[in-house]
């Protein structure tokens, strides 16, 4: 894949994440992902974004800052959100807070199989 195209797919896998398309995570995401060094497997990457929506029910990711060297991608999320209960075990009952996330992926076979993320919870500590 080339710089744009994989820019393009990363734009199309946020936008699933986005419209909650469980089903169409498959085309974006390798059966054998990792999150953070753990295997997942694409089943368990899928539980853990359908929890969070559970969680944050207005999350929505916004792509701030995105960098493409195939096979790898960096972005900067950014979230405007209202978590329901304790969010990364802060108190947050509802509070609507902004954080970013500073994510790094590995593609394989023109999938996501490596992400590494840093949600920055600092932010949320100094809102609340």
């Amino acid at each position: 894949m080339t710089r744009d195209d994989l820019a393009n797919a990363y734009g199309n896998y946020i936008a699933c994440l986005n419209r909650q398309d469980w089903p169409a995570l498959g085309q974006f995401v390798h059966d054998d992902v990792t999150h953070n060094a753990e295997p997942l497997g694409l089943s368990g990457y899928r539980a853990m974004l359908e929890k969070d929506f559970r969680e944050i029910p207005d999350l929505y990711f916004d792509i701030e800052l995105l960098i493409s060297d195939p096979p790898r991608i960096a972005a900067r999320l950014k979230f405007y959100c209202t978590p329901l209960g304790t969010f990364l075990g802060l108190p947050v009952n509802g509070r609507r807070v902004s954080f970013c996330e500073n994510v790094f992926y590995e593609c394989s076979d023109a999938k996501i199989r490596h992400v590494w993320s840093v949600i920055d919870k600092a932010a949320i500590e100094a809102q609340l």
